[in-house]
């Protein structure tokens, strides 16, 4: 078999990606990613010279812009003010976790999901720790509320985007169809994590929170929270995200108050290099042809029905994520009898299937490396055990939904 080299070490190395290391070395998420290119460039998968081809630059980018804000905004107080407050508003940890998971669907379905994890993650993390509760469950609500409210807007998520250029959909029609989709998705979230959290919210309210003495520069705080008002407004007008972000963070390190070299002591710089990995790892698997060969082999008719077609969607997004298998699934799409219904199951189906495993999105895995920095490990399993009930679950009641008013 042709590349099965490739097949092989990509395998390897997602097996290690999902576990967190590889056995009986010393490793992370990091290691193994890097690992896995090593033993690509060894084999002779892939040139050396063309590694630079395989980076999404946009998104390392927004991970490198996203953690000069995150930094700033923790330096000035901010996380801790803000969560000290939305902790006396909502005191019970079930009411927590209803606030959280609605706001992060909004966020997401306004502003692509992974920049909310960016800036939301170092937040639930910062308020878990100071009443002293598991900060796993609201984690995990975090990462699937993205995914699931991203699935209203074109503008939610890259495979949204990648629908909406292909089938013109327009942005208005794509959310009116969709937006019940992400609601009852995100109910779901609310459901399963109560009931597999039992401990957590059976009921009681927060501890009380010692008070914590802060130096905040008020003028800080005003500057920050203002550039990343702004940064908002500009994703809303339809500035490029990975632009946005970096000419946000450009602004921030202006500044007469804060030393450069507190900014990035605050960086995940293992956040990165997971990331470049990852992509040179995916990337050999669409160069070498593997995905259109697994494409070609399913022969797919355009007549298939739409539970059919949405559980190939899941099953390819999982082996291959989301967005090349919305590439990869363009083609039946335009050939089907009923080409609009098509484009919206395969932008929810796809987006939906993003909840599956902590590998399904990128988003899952910027929540699970910036935890790990706080020494807060998400393993492959417990994030699995909860996200495949929310995914089936989301997956019935947005495509029953769907069957019922857009498939007729």
């Amino acid at each position: 078999m042709e590349h099965q080299w490739t097949l092989i070490i990509v395998v390897v190395t997602y097996i290690g990606i999902a576990i967190g290391s590889w056995p009986k070395i010393k490793s992370n998420r990091a290691t193994v990613a890097l690992m896995g290119v090593g033993l690509l460039l060894v084999s002779g998968q892939i040139p050396f010279e063309k590694l630079p081809s395989y980076l999404d630059f946009d998104t390392l980018i927004l991970l490198f812009s996203m953690m000069i804000i995150n930094a700033n905004l923790k330096l000035a107080g901010f996380f801790t003010l803000a969560g000290n407050s939305l902790l006396k508003v909502t005191r019970s940890p079930r009411f927590f976790l209803l606030i959280e998971i609605v706001l992060v669907g909004i966020l997401s379905a306004l502003f692509l999901n992974d920049t909310i994890c960016l800036m939301l993650t170092p937040f639930i993390l910062t308020m878990m720790t100071a009443v002293k509760r598991n900060p796993i469950p609201y984690l995990i609500a975090l990462a699937t509320a993205s995914n699931i409210g991203s699935v209203a807007t074109l503008t939610g998520n890259p495979q949204n985007m990648i629908v909406g250029v292909a089938s013109g959909i327009l942005y208005l029609n794509f959310t009116a169809a969709l937006l019940p989709v992400a609601l009852l998705g995100l109910g779901m979230i609310w459901l399963v994590l109560v009931w597999l959290y039992p401990a957590e919210f059976s009921g009681g309210l927060f501890s009380e929170i010692e008070p914590e003495k802060i130096a905040i520069s008020r003028w800080s705080l005003i500057k920050n929270v203002g550039v990343v008002l702004g940064l908002l407004v500009a994703f809303l007008a339809g500035v490029p995200v990975a632009e946005a972000a970096f000419l946000a963070a450009c602004v921030l390190l202006f500044t007469r108050r804060v030393q450069p070299h507190l900014v990035f002591a605050e960086f995940d710089w293992g956040l990165l290099v997971f990331f470049s990995g990852l992509f040179i790892v995916s990337g050999s698997l669409e160069s070498s042809g593997l995905t259109k060969s697994l494409f070609d082999a399913m022969s797919i008719k355009s007549d298939i029905n739409m539970w059919t077609f949405s559980g190939l969607t899941v099953v390819l997004s999982n082996l291959v994520s989301n967005v090349p298998a919305v590439l990869l699934l363009k083609s039946v799409v335009q050939n089907m009898a009923q080409p609009e219904g098509g484009w919206l199951t395969l932008a929810a189906a796809s987006t939906l299937a993003g909840n599956m495993t902590l590998l399904g999105s990128v988003a899952n895995l910027i929540v699970a490396e910036i935890a790990s920095r706080w020494r807060v490990e998400i393993s492959f399993w417990e994030y699995t055990r909860a996200g495949f009930i929310i995914t089936i679950l989301s997956l019935i009641t947005g495509l029953g939904w769907m069957q019922l008013f857009l498939w007729r």
